[in-house]
């Protein structure tokens, strides 16, 4: 058979894909294409949230996002029973007799601290959930710089909104030398294991964009990239997770149903939805639900705003 031209085949495209053209947008006749949204996830922290004896097991919290209709689970390392093989590969198959993703695998480590063997035993830590995360078939973990500790409790580094002084005869400067160093000593075993290390906009180092943004570029590595958590920047929050969103692989969503745990925002998801887009963000949004309300009723309403503002016409809606 005699070689189509390319220009006969371009020409025959419009034709065959119902009038769209080539490399340009559909004609005015045609209807705009659906976006491909993102996919809308919940993590177990959702259903315990560190509240006394709610400590939801995580095959139930995989069940229940299922039926309350999420695409995916993020496990909090925290929340998991055991870590042996036999448990690990039991969740993936919960996951998939249920049909949601495991996405996400979030950890509690931190290397904001002078002593090298401290900092040393969170490497340790880190690289032994990177490990957990390969054997579930997890692709992304969430990740700290940690913090100071020298606030007296959680509930006093919140009133203090994340703030809290550095540890006497230290300083912020050279807590990222060590931050930075720990998080290099992680990344052949991510790359190894093809799981993205997700630095969250979180407390110690990490409490502003430039916190974050100096770390991901100082360790410059596509495995530690940005988690993205939509309540943690407690002042001016929309222009601080516009810096941060060319970086973000990952999302954590927050809602507050029946007021927060620690303190409230009214978080306009549309507005995020809409600067994640400018930044072509097609990753997961995992809610972190923080209120009051009890997570059977507060949970499906987070979804709903969720899906009203991460899975309508993006086309539709380009800012």
């Amino acid at each position: 058979m005699a070689a189509i031209s390319r220009r006969l085949f371009l020409n025959s495209l419009p034709a065959a894909l119902g009038g769209v053209a080539v490399g340009g947008r559909a004609g005015a006749a045609e209807p705009a294409p659906e976006g491909r949204g993102n996919r809308i996830a919940v993590s177990t922290y959702s259903f315990w949230r560190f509240l006394p004896d709610c400590k939801v097991p995580v095959e139930d919290c995989i069940r229940q996002a299922a039926a309350m209709g999420f695409d995916a689970v993020e496990i909090l390392h925290r929340q998991m029973e055991r870590e042996d093989h036999a448990y690990l590969q039991q969740l993936k198959r919960y996951a998939l007799l249920e049909g949601v993703d495991l996405c996400g695998l979030s950890i509690h480590q931190g290397f904001l601290s002078p002593d090298a063997k401290v900092r040393q035993e969170n490497i340790a830590h880190t690289l032994k959930g990177i490990e957990l995360a390969y054997q579930l078939g997890i692709p992304h973990m969430r990740v700290n710089t940690g913090r100071w500790g020298t606030s007296k409790d959680f509930d006093t580094l919140m009133k203090n909104r994340g703030i809290e002084s550095a540890l006497p005869g230290h300083t912020e400067e050279e807590a990222f030398g060590w931050v930075i160093d720990a998080f290099k000593a992680c990344l052949a075993k991510a790359q190894e294991c093809g799981v993205t290390l997700a630095l969250e906009n979180h407390w110690g180092l990490g409490l502003t964009p430039q916190g974050v943004l100096r770390i991901i570029e100082a360790v410059n590595s596509p495995w530690l990239q940005v988690n993205m958590d939509t309540g943690n920047f407690l002042e001016d929050p929309y222009d601080r997770l516009e810096q941060i969103a060319p970086k973000t692989v990952y999302v954590h969503a927050k809602t507050y149903y029946g007021g927060g745990l620690w303190y409230t925002l009214d978080l306009d998801y549309a507005r995020i939805a809409a600067l994640l887009r400018r930044h072509n963000y097609h990753g997961y949004i995992s809610l972190e639900y923080e209120g009051k309300e009890d997570y059977r009723t507060a949970l499906p309403k987070s979804l709903a705003v969720l899906h009203a503002a991460f899975r309508r016409n993006h086309a539709a809606n380009r800012v």
